[in-house]
């Protein structure tokens, strides 16, 4: 019997074989390095205190602390245009918005529901807004801000403003299925949107390897053709040389890029975890040899910064985050009427 016909099409798209270069660490100067290290300074110190008033009863609700990982929102976002581009992650994300230069008054505040806060008490710890240096949240659902970063890239494209989204994620995110739709459409629309997966190693009390299929997270764009890099995620100066690279694809029009980012954090996911699932001695271990900050202070070592001029840092930013502790206690709650602000935008 003869074969039935068979209908042909056109023949599909040549494969985007393209290649981002290798990043290479950051060549900071001493200047830029102190900086460095003081952001990461302010997110620990920050984290510490915020998990201090957890323990005490001001904040409520959950608090995911961001303590082990600095090094990937200020090595990140230190090469971004604060004019143009823009951010959004996920629950933990007191970090993000302290490597952005937001007040640490006005984020402690939200977290301790005061009106003060950046959210006006509304939002917490989760949930942490600032429209005005496109910090687009703090979202509460996991990884439902990937798709909302896509839509920012779009945006960003379609008002051609030459911005960046910039969407941070997790190793438990990335297995969502509104991810891989995401993956799709930003290469598709080449849109400008950097996919950055903190891959802390686990996703709430489960390690990466044993809820992922593919557990190098950076080639979960390979099947739509998005390039990934994987990152050292404890070094400050690994981070910024990836961000170079990352920026420099997406703002010549090449469409996405995925990092994955290899950190780990030494607090449990949040704030009521006693993170049983891991030993002491691996966090330990961890601590001791691959501390973000460490690693900083000793490079800066390298390059002549005294030990006086490190405690002066840190002195400086411990009266910081304590008045920024003091303020957040002090300043009121929001006012009852403010049930009623923000819930609604109508169009006409």
């Amino acid at each position: 019997m003869a074969k039935a016909a068979v209908a042909r099409t056109a023949p599909p798209p040549a494969p985007n074989r393209e290649r981002p270069d290798e990043p290479q660490p950051y060549a900071a100067s001493k200047e830029e390095l102190i900086e460095f290290y003081r952001q990461m300074l302010l997110i620990r110190r920050f984290e510490e205190k915020a998990g201090q008033l957890y323990g005490l009863g001001l904040i409520g609700g959950f608090c995911h602390l961001y303590i082990g990982q600095e090094a990937v929102a200020v090595g990140l976002q230190s090469a971004l245009d604060g004019e143009k581009d823009s951010v959004i992650t996920g629950y933990r994300d007191h970090g993000h918005m302290l490597a952005y230069g937001i007040d640490p008054k006005a984020i402690m505040s939200e977290l301790t529901g005061r009106g003060a806060g950046i959210s006006r008490g509304k939002g917490g710890s989760m949930h942490m807004f600032s429209t005005e240096r496109k910090f687009y949240g703090g979202h509460g659902i996991v990884g439902a801000q990937v798709s909302l970063g896509t839509g920012l890239g779009f945006a960003h494209k379609y008002r051609g403003d030459g911005g960046v989204c910039m969407t941070y994620f997790g190793d438990g995110a990335s297995n969502q299925g509104q991810v891989y739709e995401s993956f799709n459409m930003a290469e598709l629309w080449k849109l400008p949107v950097i996919f950055v997966i903190e891959n802390n190693q686990y996703a709430m009390g489960t390690s990466v390897n044993r809820a992922s299929a593919e557990d190098q997270l950076y080639r979960r764009g390979e099947s739509f053709r998005i390039p990934g890099l994987q990152v050292d995620g404890m070094d400050v100066l690994a981070c910024r040389g990836a961000a170079e690279t990352a920026l420099a694809w997406v703002r010549a029009g090449k469409g996405p890029i995925i990092l994955e980012m290899k950190t780990y954090r030494y607090r449990g996911h949040s704030m009521s975890d006693p993170a049983k699932y891991r030993s002491r001695e691996e966090v330990q271990a961890v601590r001791e040899k691959s501390d973000p900050i460490e690693y900083a202070k000793k490079l800066l070592g390298e390059q002549g910064v005294r030990e006086d001029e490190l405690k002066a840092v840190e002195q400086a930013i411990r009266k910081q985050v304590n008045e920024a502790a003091d303020f957040a206690e002090s300043t009121p709650e929001p006012d009852a009427a403010e049930l009623y602000t923000d819930v609604l935008v109508e169009r006409y």
